[in-house]
C-alpha cells in the first residue's frame, strides 16, 4: 500500500520510555495540529492552555499522554500512531524543507493530515529502508543503541576489502572524532559486504569504511529489526507494524 503523509521535525528522545515527553510546540505538532513554527505563534498568542493554565514558552516541555492540553479551549487528539517504510534514494536529505533548495524525503512523498517524523537519519548518498511514525515511544526504542536494534548495511567498497579488514570490522575500530565502533557482523554479499551494527552514530558506516583506508561507493540500508526494504519500490514507501520491526 502506497501511503502520502505530512512533514514533521525530528523527535528528541524522551526523558522516559513509558511517559515520553517533548517540547509543547512539538506535541501540537505531533497531533496534527499545525507544524511547529505555526504551533509556536498559536502558544505565544495565548491559545494553549496545559492543565488549564496558558502557556506562551512553546519550548516548555510538557508531557501528552498524561497531561491535558487545549488549544482555543479543545484538548488536543491523540492521533492514531501510524508507521512508514520508506526507501531513500541517494541524493535526498532526511529533513524538512532545506534552505539549499536540495530534494527532501517529503518532496517524495507528498503531505497528509498527520505528522510523521524520521526513525534516526540516513545521510545525503545513502540509499535505502528509512522508517517514518508518529510514535514517539517506537521512534526512541529503534533509534537507541540500548533498544538493541540491528540495522543492516550492504556496502561497496573502493577498492574491495579484504579478510583482515573484515575482522577488524568485527571487533571495532576507531573512526574518528575520539569515537570507536563496537563489534560489527560481517559478511560478503558478491563483490559488496553486509554489515550489522546496533549503534547510531553520524555517518557511522562511512567512517567504519574510511577508517580502513578505503571509499564508499554505494551504500544501500536493507534491514531495521526484523522488517527488510525487500522489493519496495526506490523513492515509494509502505506501510508497516511495529511487530514487523520487532
Amino acid at each position: 500500500m502506497i501511503v502520502k503523509f505530512a512533514p514533521a521535525a525530528a523527535a528528541r528522545k524522551p526523558a522516559r520510555r513509558d511517559k515520553p515527553e517533548m517540547t509543547l510546540d512539538r506535541a501540537l505538532s505531533r497531533a496534527g495540529a499545525a507544524s511547529r513554527t505555526d504551533a509556536a505563534r498559536l502558544i505565544a498568542a495565548g491559545r494553549v492552555r496545559v492543565e488549564g493554565r496558558v502557556a506562551r514558552d512553546p519550548q516548555a516541555w510538557v508531557a501528552p499522554a498524561r497531561q491535558r492540553i487545549e488549544l482555543d479551549g479543545r484538548p488536543l487528539r491523540r492521533p492514531q500512531p501510524l508507521y512508514l517504510a520508506l526507501h531513500k534514494p541517494a541524493g535526498v536529505i532526511t529533513s524538512h524543507g532545506d534552505p539549499r533548495g536540495r530534494r527532501t524525503i517529503y518532496d517524495l512523498v507528498g503531505e497528509q493530515a498527520s505528522w510523521y517524523f524520521p526513525v534516526g537519519r540516513l545521510d545525503q548518498d545513502t540509499r535505502g529502508l528509512l522508517l517514518l511514525t508518529n510514535d514517539s515511544v517506537f521512534a526512541d526504542r529503534i533509534a537507541s543503541p540500548e533498544g538493541k536494534v540491528d540495522k543492516t548495511y550492504r556496502v561497496l567498497a573502493a577498492p574491495p576489502l579484504d579478510d583482515a579488514e573484515l575482522q577488524r570490522l568485527r571487533a571495532g575500530l576507531d573512526i574518528g572524532r575520539g569515537e570507536r565502533s563496537g563489534p560489527a557482523r560481517v559478511r560478503r554479499a558478491g563483490l559488496a559486504v553486509e554489515i550489522t551494527i546496533r549503534e547510531g552514530k553520524n555517518r557511522q558506516v562511512r567512517r567504519m569504511i574510511e577508517a580502513l583506508g578505503h571509499q564508499v561507493e554505494d551504500l544501500l540500508r536493507i534491514r531495521v529489526g526484523k522488517l527488510r526494504l525487500g522489493d519496495l519500490p526506490e523513492g515509494r514507501c509502505r506501510s508497516f507494524q511495529p511487530s514487523d520491526v520487532i
